[in-house]
């Protein structure tokens, strides 16, 4: 498939293996406690929450943990205090990426992201020195058996989404504003349509093709990126060819 959610496609393959369970409910939780930190732990007026507890619900995330997560954010259990990071750099052949982290020790976490990107033909850059490839969107990924293509995007897009992608080999993909999101997020919810994905993301605006070596080479630096402890998401204008999707 071509777009903006090959990655992310990739990711959801990756955390549906037991060996990915545990990187994924680590994200999600710091996802959680730091949503519930910002904006409150009442998920009726909180949208970020509100999306990662669907998405934690949705990978059979156990309600305790759930709840912990929520009450470590809001102060009524103690844990550990996660400081949101945004990383901007250059992959093979001039990709762009966005990787968004959460951590406790940016000491810590900064030079590990730098040497991730080193050793597999990227470098680091500046503060907006790729932001400006990327919009926010906000993103669904939904299990094609769950609903016919007609009815989704009648659904979709009456809620206000803007664009309905197919050829992912085993999920429909909505694309929204962030400001349509959670008109979307509630159309799907009312119609009973379960959603693997739901998030704010960024989306690029133009992708980048790469031969077969490099192609190999970039698709190694995000799966050490999505790998690592702190990275919550990592977004590109990588053009992943098809082959690599499916045996991704």
């Amino acid at each position: 498939m071509s777009g903006h959610s090959r990655w992310s496609t990739i990711k959801h393959k990756k955390g549906a293996a037991d060996a990915k369970r545990g990187k994924l409910f680590t994200r999600l939780i710091k996802e959680m406690t730091v949503a519930a930190r910002m904006g409150g732990g009442d998920i009726n007026g909180n949208a970020r929450l509100r999306a990662a507890v669907t998405e934690a619900k949705a990978s059979n995330m156990p309600k305790d943990t759930i709840d912990r997560a929520v009450k470590r954010g809001t102060g009524e259990i103690e844990g550990a205090s996660y400081e949101e990071v945004t990383y901007e750099g250059y992959g093979p052949g001039g990709v762009a990426l966005i990787v968004e982290a959460m951590t406790d020790n940016t000491n810590r976490t900064s030079p590990e992201i730098r040497h991730i990107f080193e050793k597999h033909g990227g470098n680091l850059g500046t503060p907006g020195s790729v932001r400006f490839q990327f919009s926010r969107k906000g993103y669904f990924a939904i299990e094609k058996s769950a609903v016919s293509e007609d009815r989704l995007m009648e659904i979709a897009l009456e809620a206000g989404a803007d664009d309905l992608q197919t050829d992912a080999p085993e999920v429909f993909e909505v694309v929204t504003s962030p400001d349509n999101f959670e008109n979307v997020r509630q159309a799907l919810e009312k119609n009973k349509i379960p959603t693997i994905e739901a998030k704010l993301g960024q989306i690029p605006s133009m992708y980048v093709k790469l031969d077969d070596q490099k192609s190999k080479q970039m698709m190694r630096l995000l799966e050490m990126l999505d790998d690592h402890d702190d990275v919550q998401n990592v977004w590109s204008n990588f053009d992943i060819p098809a082959e690599m999707m499916e045996s991704a």
